[in-house]
């Protein structure tokens, strides 16, 4: 079975940054395009961030220039680098591989104004 673990969550200032990380096991990970959703309360799931397979990234507009998604697949690893964090980015941040429709269990972000 697929497992995405999330983590790096926490509750930050309005500003600060924050480094998430999902650690992938049980698929070839250099094989498959990564993304980033959150979802905060009473809302709906919202696309952060994609990298594909080759390393080719795109952002959602509310978090570009501010968060980089990368990924190191000797690690099976896809990280999510957040710079200055807004109260609109609190969330629960879910790691997702699409191909395959696999969730990670989300980990907390709170940033308080």
């Amino acid at each position: 079975q697929v497992q995405l673990v999330e983590s790096g969550g926490g509750l930050v200032q309005a500003g600060d940054s924050l480094r998430l990380a999902c650690a992938a096991s049980g698929l070839i990970f250099s094989g498959y395009d990564m993304r980033w959703i959150r979802q905060a309360p009473g809302k709906d799931r919202e696309f952060v961030a994609h990298i594909s397979w080759r390393g080719s990234t795109s952002y959602a507009d509310s978090v570009k220039g501010r968060f980089t998604i990368s990924r190191d697949n000797a690690q099976n690893t896809v990280y999510l680098q957040m710079d200055s964090l807004k109260s609109e980015d609190t969330a629960i941040y879910y790691c997702h591989a699409p191909a395959l429709n696999s969730w990670g269990p989300g980990t907390q972000v709170t940033v308080s104004s």
